[in-house]
């Protein structure tokens, strides 16, 4: 992207899955990721937890300096009115892969950028529907997967994703994890405002 071509765009975060399709997008990223206790008020909305998630993460990175632009991120997972996160275990892995199991749900990303002149705020939503799943293909699945690293427990691009997502609405990068397109023209939109 001409416009960021004497930025250094910064992502906060251990994702190796956002890296990855910053970098098939063709923007080169440095990765410094930050550490945040992901707590939130639990009258929140999937989408208000989000935003709330991916500008703490914000607030937690130093200043930019100079021409940086940090990017933060956050996803959550809907599922009846509940929020999912991240599993802390696999008794916990289990019990949000079976909520998740022959239902829809919605996956939110929200992405903060924030210079040292702005910061923005945004968020994507994805419908899911997954297939019913056996118990053994759950155990299968967190014991040869890694569901701990992932809202919800599961990756869209993993096994349990290619075997049992049966309907998808929005954004398929947005369900791994970062929301590509809307990423792409928000970068664009912040590169010329400052």
């Amino acid at each position: 992207m001409e416009k960021l071509k004497d930025r250094t765009l910064v992502l906060a975060s251990k994702s190796p899955r956002r890296a990855e399709l910053l970098k098939v997008l063709g923007i080169p990223v440095e990765i410094r990721p930050v550490e945040v206790e992901e707590d939130f008020p639990t009258h929140f909305s999937a989408a208000e937890t989000a935003l709330y998630l991916a500008a703490l993460k914000a607030e937690a990175c130093p200043l930019p300096v100079g021409k940086e632009i940090w990017i933060t991120s956050d996803t959550v997972v809907s599922v009846k009115g509940k929020i999912l996160g991240k599993p802390a275990d696999k008794r916990e892995a289990l019990q949000m892969l079976r909520s998740l199991s022959g239902c829809k749900h919605e996956v939110i990303t929200a992405v903060c950028l924030r210079s040292d002149l702005l910061k923005k705020t945004f968020y994507e939503t994805t419908k899911v529907t997954m297939k019913r799943f056996t118990t053994a293909e759950l155990h299968y699945y967190i014991d040869n997967f890694n569901p701990f690293d992932k809202a919800g427990g599961y990756g869209i691009q993993d096994w349990l994703g290619m075997i049992g997502i049966e309907k998808i609405k929005g954004c398929y990068y947005n369900v791994m994890g970062l929301p590509v397109a809307k990423l792409y023209a928000h970068l664009g939109e912040f590169a010329l405002s400052e």
